[in-house]
């Protein structure tokens, strides 16, 4: 495929593009896959997540006789363990323990789509890099402003491929694809600009050396 200017399209950068995406996805679905535990109807569950580990706690209020009321799916267990309610609050935690047992998530969880404390450090991460992805443009805004012209400058690439890093990491530990998607393709897409930036100031340098050494 060639360009306007008759230079033909490099193929590194798409080829990029498909591998960043491609190592998003296994990172999301591939070892910390999320399997399907066989959860007893009516039963509320809670999802623990500790590293590639996930497990899942299952509680019943009105068990069948000689059923526990919580159960713990481990992965590759086909078998639950069964819990006392001493040890599933050992387990979880007052706060997600009162969650699972009364049907309800802390009111910060339940916005957030999280099931603890820890969690809010992705949330900062993902905040973090949409805060950094909205500032290029408000910066790009401001510098054009004071030019009085449509100015595109390397601070806001900086803050792009930044600000989509953060975001494809975030998207990843969400395991959105969707998001995944543009951020991978975004991510190429910054570095290239940057770099043909630096390329560019090299060739300048060296012309200019050129012309000092001439004169």
């Amino acid at each position: 495929m060639r360009l306007p200017s008759g230079k033909r399209l490099k193929w590194e950068p798409p080829a990029a593009m498909l591998l960043v995406l491609s190592l998003g996805i296994w990172l999301a679905v591939g070892p910390w896959l999320r399997p399907h535990y066989p959860i007893r109807p009516l039963a509320t569950s809670i999802q623990l997540r500790a590293g590639e580990s996930r497990s899942e706690v299952e509680y019943l209020p009105n068990p069948p006789a000689g059923e526990s009321q919580f159960r713990v799916h481990h992965r590759g267990q086909p078998t639950p363990t069964d819990l006392t309610n001493a040890e599933a609050l050992k387990l979880l935690g007052p706060e997600a323990h009162s969650a699972l047992t009364a049907g309800r998530r802390n009111w910060v969880f339940r916005v957030l789509n999280i099931t603890s404390w820890y969690n809010l450090v992705w949330i900062a991460i993902g905040f973090g890099g949409q805060l950094l992805f909205s500032g290029r443009m408000v910066l790009q805004w401001l510098i054009s402003e004071r030019r009085r012209e449509s100015v595109i400058t390397e601070s806001f690439w900086w803050f792009s491929l930044v600000g989509a890093v953060t975001l494809f990491a975030y998207f990843v530990w969400r395991q959105d694809p969707v998001a995944m998607l543009g951020q991978a393709a975004g991510i190429v897409i910054y570095a290239r600009n940057l770099r043909l930036i630096y390329k560019h100031k090299r060739r300048a340098a060296r012309a200019a050396g050129g012309s000092v050494k001439r004169s």
